[in-house]
């Protein structure tokens, strides 16, 4: 059963049918098209996605690019790009396109297969300035950045106020009478997401008269399992830490337990704050205070923000950074009382 057998059968012509297939209804009188779709709906007829798309010179698949993955690795591995996938998905299918998801450890390897998929949009998760340019040079299709920083005019970037985000995290500690304070992050270069953490960090110690040097900053990767290990030498290290900040909660975990393993205990023996308020900071004990961003919002945006330059404006621009919270638990002790 083809478009033209659903035409005969009804009466009408392949473009009638079309035009209630594709939901111009508008075009075709009540009683044609209620004629047309029960005699879809008697036969079963599904019609051909691919041929559509193909018909409208539209795929309805956007993609999302998580990049910076090795072979070994998944997404899985870290719960932020879970949660982040989760969220664009499901907005994403609220608009009724579909979501293809890769993972690659370079950006550029994988503008091929969005280009033979003909993706109408792509999303890419947390690429480096140096990225920015040579993506959009590359896919002829609307792109979203999220968590992006780049001197690039004209781009579609959603983010955090990672500033601020660092600036609550050493401020909260020292509110709280620590002194002692060392930092555990991935290593970061002269821009993006973690310098800016860094800096406004950096900046709420300086700002109390806080010391701190190079000596206090442990670089791992966002991996549970090394910042175990960062946890076990935070414990044993010359310098007696009384509080630990993180640049994410999964890190958090690990540092976590690292320091139970050395059979001190969090908060009474040392204090651990993390990022992003992940669902399992309620899971774990102690419950983590940590500094908060909203996953639904900032998919909302990106996904608002892409369906603005398919829908109607190709020109539309826009540069957000979310507002962060710290949310104040069990894993930070108050050195005042």
């Amino acid at each position: 059963m083809n478009l033209k057998d659903i035409a005969a059968l009804a009466g009408v012509s392949t473009a009638t049918v079309s035009n209630v297939l594709n939901g111009n209804n508008g075009k075709v009188s009540q009683e044609t098209r209620e004629r047309i779709e029960r005699i879809i709906k008697e036969v079963d007829y599904k019609p051909n996605a691919m041929a559509r798309s193909l018909a409208k010179r539209e795929s309805r698949i956007l993609g999302l690019v998580v990049p910076y993955i090795g072979d070994e690795e998944d997404f899985l591995m870290n719960p932020y790009y879970a949660r982040m996938v989760a969220s664009i998905e499901r907005f994403v299918r609220s608009k009724d396109y579909y979501l293809m998801l890769r993972c690659v450890p370079d950006c550029h390897s994988v503008i091929p297969l969005l280009s033979s998929w003909n993706v109408d949009g792509a999303f890419f998760l947390g690429v480096t300035q140096q990225d920015v340019a040579d993506i959009r040079n590359a896919l002829d299709a609307p792109v979203v950045f999220i968590d992006t920083y780049s001197n690039e005019e004209g781009i579609i970037n959603i983010g955090l106020d990672d500033y601020r985000g660092g600036y609550l995290s050493a401020r909260y500690l020292v509110g709280k009478g620590h002194k002692s304070i060392a930092l555990v992050t991935p290593d970061f270069g002269s821009s993006g997401v973690l310098k800016e953490r860094y800096m406004g960090f950096v900046a709420a110690l300086e700002e109390a008269g806080i010391e701190f040097s190079e000596e206090d900053v442990f670089n791992i990767n966002t991996v549970y399992q090394e910042a175990i290990s960062v946890g076990l030498d935070i414990v044993l290290s010359k310098k007696k830490y009384t509080a630990v900040a993180t640049m994410s909660d999964v890190v958090a975990f690990g540092v976590i337990e690292g320091i139970k393993q050395c059979g001190l205990k969090v908060p009474e023996d040392i204090s651990v704050i993390g990022f992003d308020n992940l669902p399992e900071c309620e899971y774990m004990s102690p419950k983590l205070t940590t500094i908060s961003q909203s996953f639904t919002l900032k998919a909302s945006e990106a996904v608002n923000g892409m369906f603005k330059v398919l829908e109607a404006d190709k020109e539309y621009t826009e540069d957000t950074h979310l507002p962060v919270q710290l949310i104040e638990r069990q894993s930070v002790l108050d050195l005042n009382k």
